[in-house]
C-alpha cells in the first residue's frame, strides 16, 4: 500500500472527526427562555422568546418560567465587619442636663456579622457590636464606658420556600444544563463524524473511479498501438485506427475529469483534518485512502424494531429533551410551591454587657459593673443580661395573580415539552425507517451493478478470445472494454451511495462513532489516553472522535518516539491500528526527507482537534 513514485503521500483511514463542520452550527444550543443552555430550539412553544404560539412572539415580552418560584438566597456565607472612631461636639442651651456648655463624645466602634442560608429554607445570622465612649460630662457615671452585645438569629420558612426542591432548583437546573451541553457536544461529534465519513467515501469513490479510468485509458492506448501495427501490415482497414484514436481521446478526457475530481476530494479531506492549507507542501501532498469499499461483503441490516430501539436509546436529541423535561418538572414544582403563603418561624437569642471605670468628674458616683474590658465581655456572654424572642411571621397575598400566572404557564410549558418529546420520537422512528429503506434500496442497486459488472467482464473476456482467434475485431473488444469500465464505474457509484446510506443509518440510530466501554485504542478511554500523550490538550471526550483522529494520533505517537532515530533521507512510519469494527489496516506516511516528516506532522499537531 505504498506509493514509490517519490511524492509525499499521507495514508488515512476511512472516517474521522477533526473538522468543526457539521449539520449543526454550534456546540451549545439556544437557551430556553434566556436561562442557561436549554434544549434544542428557541424554547417551549410560544411561551418563551421563540416565534409563534400563544406567547409574546419574537419580541420576547413573555419569558419562560424555567426557574420560576420563590426567591433563593446565596448559600455562600458572608462576613461583615465595621471599625470606626468618631468625635462629636454638641452645643447645649443650659447646664442642667450635662453641666457643660458643649457635650463632647469620643466613640470607638467595632461590629462583626456572619450570614448564611441553607437549602432547607433556613437563614442564620450572628451579630456582635462593641462600643467604647468617653465624655466630658460629670453627670455620666462611666467614662470611658465599654458596651457589647451579640444576637444569634434563625429563620425557617414553613410553607413557601420550604425544603430542598424550591431552594435547590437553580443548582439542579444548572447541572442539567451542563448535561445538555455535554449531550450537544456528543451530537456535534456525531454530525462531524457523519460529515467526515461522507467526505471519505467521496474520496474513495473518486480514487476508485480514477483507477478504473486509468485502466480503461491504458487499454485504449494499447489497442491503438496494436491497431497501428496491424495497419502497417495491412491486416485491418484505416477506419479501425481512426476509431481507436477517437476512443483514446474520449477516455483521456474521462481520465482528466476523474483526476481533477480526485484532487478536489483530496483537498476537501485535507481541509477537514488540518487547520489551513496555506502550506504548499501540505497542499500538494496527495491523500490515499487505506480502507476500500468491499463489493463482495454487504452487512445485513438489523430488524427495524431493533434499530428503532437503538435510536431511542442513543439519539442525543432525545436525551436533551429528557433532561429539559426534568428541568420543566423542577420549575413546575417550584412554581406550585410559590402559590403557598409565606410563613416563617423566627427566633433569636442575645446578650449584652457594660464595663468601665467611674467618671473622675462625677462626685459621689457608685457603680456595680466591672471596670475592665474583660469583665464587660464576660457579662455579655454569661447570660446575665439575656435577650431572646420566638415568633411567626405570616405574609398572605390577596389573589396572588402573578404567582398563579407563572404556575399556569409552567404547567403549559411542561405539557408542551412532553409533546415535543413524543413528536421527536416519531420523527426519529421515521428517520430510522427512511434510512433503512434507503440502505435496502442501495443494497439492491449494488447487487444489480455487481451482476452487470460481472456480465460485462465475461463479455470482454469472450470478445478478447474471439479477437485472438480472428473472429472479432479490435473495435468490438474496445467497445466491450468500454462497457466494462462503465459497469465498474456504476458499481463504484452504487457502493458509494450504499456506504453513505449506511452512515446515515448509523447517524439515525445515534450509534455512529460510539464505541463500547472498553480500554482498547478504539475506545473512548484508549483514545483519550493516546491522544492525550500526543497533544496534551484533550481530556474527557465521552465519544469516539473517528478513525482519522485515531490514526493520526497513532502515527503522531510513533513519530514522537522515533523522530530522533530518523537519519535517512527516505523515512517511512507505519503502524497497524484497529478500525473499530474488528478489522485492521496499515497506516503509513511516505516522505522524501526527515525534515518534511517533521514539517507535515507539525502542521497537523497545530491543527484543531475538533472545530
Amino acid at each position: 500500500m505504498l506509493n514509490t513514485c517519490g511524492r509525499n503521500v499521507a495514508y488515512v483511514a476511512d472516517a474521522g472527526c477533526w473538522s468543526g463542520g457539521g449539520r449543526r452550527g454550534s456546540l451549545v444550543r439556544g437557551g430556553v427562555g434566556g436561562f442557561g443552555t436549554g434544549a434544542p430550539g428557541a424554547g417551549a412553544g410560544g411561551t418563551s422568546s421563540g416565534a409563534g404560539g400563544a406567547g409574546a412572539g419574537a419580541s420576547g415580552l413573555v419569558q419562560s418560567t424555567l426557574g420560576a418560584g420563590t426567591a433563593v438566597s446565596s448559600y455562600d456565607p458572608a462576613i461583615t465587619a465595621t471599625v470606626g472612631a468618631e468625635h462629636q461636639t454638641t452645643p447645649l442651651a443650659n447646664l442642667q442636663i450635662y453641666r457643660v456648655p458643649s457635650l463632647q463624645l469620643n466613640t470607638g466602634q467595632f461590629s462583626f456579622g456572619y450570614l448564611q442560608a441553607f437549602p432547607t429554607g433556613t437563614n442564620i445570622s450572628f451579630q456582635f457590636n462593641n462600643n467604647r465612649q468617653s465624655t466630658n460630662s460629670p453627670f455620666l457615671f462611666l467614662s470611658p464606658a465599654t458596651s457589647g452585645m451579640f444576637r444569634f438569629t434563625i429563620q425557617q420558612e414553613l410553607l413557601a420556600g420550604f425544603g430542598f426542591g424550591p431552594n435547590l432548583r437553580y443548582l439542579r437546573i444548572a447541572r442539567n444544563n451542563k448535561k445538555i451541553s455535554d449531550i450537544a457536544f456528543k451530537d456535534q461529534v456525531i454530525a462531524t463524524v457523519t460529515q467526515i465519513e461522507n467526505i471519505y467515501w467521496d474520496l474513495v469513490s473518486a480514487y476508485e473511479q480514477t483507477q478504473v479510468n486509468e485502466q480503461s485509458s491504458a487499454f485504449a492506448q494499447q489497442t491503438l498501438e496494436n491497431a497501428k501495427k496491424q495497419l502497417k501490415l495491412e491486416s485491418i482497414p484505416e477506419m479501425d485506427v481512426m476509431r481507436a484514436e477517437a476512443e483514446v481521446s474520449k477516455r483521456d478526457q474521462d481520465l482528466t475529469v476523474a483526476r481533477t475530481s480526485l484532487e478536489l476530494q483530496e483537498t476537501l479531506m485535507k481541509n477537514a483534518v488540518t487547520k489551513n492549507l496555506s502550506d504548499p507542501l501540505l497542499e500538494t501532498m496527495p491523500v490515499i485512502p487505506t480502507d476500500r469499499m468491499q463489493t463482495d461483503q454487504i452487512q445485513i441490516v438489523s430488524p427495524i424494531q431493533d434499530l428503532i430501539a437503538e435510536a431511542l436509546q442513543h439519539r442525543p436529541e432525545l436525551a436533551e429533551t429528557d433532561v429539559d423535561l426534568v428541568n420543566r418538572q423542577i420549575s413546575r414544582k417550584a412554581a406550585r410551591n410559590a402559590l403557598l403563603p409565606s410563613l416563617s418561624l423566627v427566633g433569636f437569642y442575645g446578650g449584652s454587657g457594660l464595663a468601665g471605670p467611674l467618671n473622675p468628674l462625677c462626685q459621689d458616683c457608685i457603680s456595680n459593673v466591672p471596670t475592665d474590658y474583660a469583665g464587660g465581655m464576660a457579662n455579655t456572654f454569661n447570660n446575665s443580661s439575656p435577650d431572646y424572642y420566638i415568633g411567626l411571621n405570616l405574609n398572605l397575598p390577596i389573589r396572588n395573580r402573578v404567582a398563579k400566572a407563572d404556575q399556569f404557564r409552567s404547567e403549559l410549558e411542561y405539557r408542551q415539552a412532553e409533546l415535543r418529546r413524543e413528536q421527536l420520537k416519531k420523527q426519529v422512528r421515521i428517520e430510522v425507517r427512511n434510512a433503512q429503506y434507503a440502505l435496502e434500496q442501495t443494497r439492491a442497486r449494488v447487487e444489480a451493478a455487481r451482476k452487470a459488472r460481472d456480465l460485462a467482464q465475461r463479455t470482454f473476456e469472450i470478445m478478447g478470445k474471439e479477437q485472438e482467434l480472428g473472429a472479432g475485431s479490435s473495435y468490438q473488444t474496445l467497445t466491450a472494454q468500454r462497457d466494462l469500465s462503465l459497469a465498474a464505474l456504476d458499481l463504484v457509484s452504487a457502493m458509494t451511495i450504499h456506504e453513505k446510506a449506511r452512515v446515515e443509518l448509523d447517524r439515525a440510530t445515534g450509534t455512529i462513532g460510539v464505541s463500547p466501554g472498553n480500554n482498547s485504542p478504539g475506545s473512548p478511554a484508549g483514545l483519550q489516553r493516546l491522544v492525550g500523550r500526543c497533544y496534551g490538550a484533550i481530556a474527557g471526550i465521552p465519544v469516539k472522535l473517528g478513525r482519522i483522529l485515531l490514526v493520526i494520533a497513532h502515527v503522531l505517537e510513533k513519530v514522537r518516539v522515533e523522530r530522533e532515530k530518523v537519519q535517512t533521507a527516505d523515512a517511512f512510519v507505519g503502524h497497524v491500528v484497529g478500525n473499530g469494527f474488528g478489522k485492521s489496516h496499515i497506516v503509513g506516511l511516505r516522505v522524501s526527507s526527515a525534515e518534511q516528516l517533521r514539517h507535515f506532522f507539525g502542521r497537523i499537531q497545530r491543527g484543531p482537534v475538533i472545530g
